[in-house]
Parts: C-alpha cells; sequence; structure tokens
C-alpha cells in the first residue's frame, strides 16, 4: 500500500506585519471595476502563503460565504488569514453588510481554529483596517 499525504504549500516569503503591508500588496486591486475579496493565508512565521481571489461582485456588492473564505485556507494549513476587498466608489468607510460579513467570519474562525487576523477595505484613496478601529 503507498501512503500519499498532502504537500503543505510553501510561504511566499513575504511578510506581513501591518495593514500598511497588505495594502502595498493590493495597489493594483484597489483599482478594479467591482467589489472583489481576496484573503491572504498566513503561516506560523507571518508568511503569505497565497493571496486567493474568493469572490467576484457587482458595483457596489460582493456575496461572501465563510465556507468560501476559509476552504483554501484549511488546504494550505493557514494558521490565521487576513480577508482583503476593494470599494470601487473610494469611499473607505465599511457598511453595514461588511460588518456583519466580517462578524460571521470571525466566529467562523475561532470554531476552526483559523484566526482572522484583519479585514482590509482598500480603494484609490487608501485603505481601512478593522482591527485599527475595533472596539477595545
Amino acid at each position: 500500500m503507498k501512503l500519499r499525504l498532502l504537500r503543505v504549500r510553501e510561504s511566499t516569503g513575504t511578510k506581513v506585519t501591518s495593514p500598511a503591508d497588505i495594502e502595498a500588496m493590493f495597489k493594483e486591486e484597489a483599482l478594479a471595476d467591482r467589489e472583489c475579496m481576496w484573503v491572504l493565508h498566513i503561516n506560523t512565521a507571518g508568511e503569505v502563503i497565497e493571496k486567493e481571489l474568493c469572490f467576484m461582485g457587482t458595483l457596489d456588492q460582493s456575496i461572501v460565504h465563510p465556507r468560501e473564505i476559509f476552504k483554501k485556507a484549511i488546504l494550505n494549513s493557514a494558521v490565521s488569514i487576513v480577508t482583503v476587498h476593494n470599494h470601487p466608489s473610494g469611499n473607505l468607510e465599511p457598511s453595514e453588510d461588511d460588518k456583519k460579513v466580517w462578524d460571521r467570519l470571525v466566529k467562523a474562525g475561532e470554531l476552526l481554529g483559523i484566526d482572522v487576523r484583519d479585514n482590509l477595505i482598500v480603494s484609490r484613496f487608501g485603505y481601512y483596517s478593522w482591527k485599527a478601529h475595533e472596539p477595545i
């Protein structure tokens, strides 16, 4: 019998230590003409394993489901994730839907043992970091 194991995906070597590091990785994506959601899968060393496009929506919305957000993170053995989505309008304020999605993702991550390190909104005007604005 031949034993086959999944291979651990190697990191890209890119380390993310702040929201500004993440924003720098998404300069091009911030200019997209429709809302998209990306997930950074992060290993124990704080390095990006994969930058995954999970959802592509319309001008002002994207349907997001935790199952799809965590699917590849589990396969990549990610210890944490960061979600990033753009606002084509340029507005950096999170909508009520953004906040609800973020809350669901944090709860799902807790169940799976995968930390949601941050949720960012990017646009041509900069970024918004959920962690930086989270009440203490």
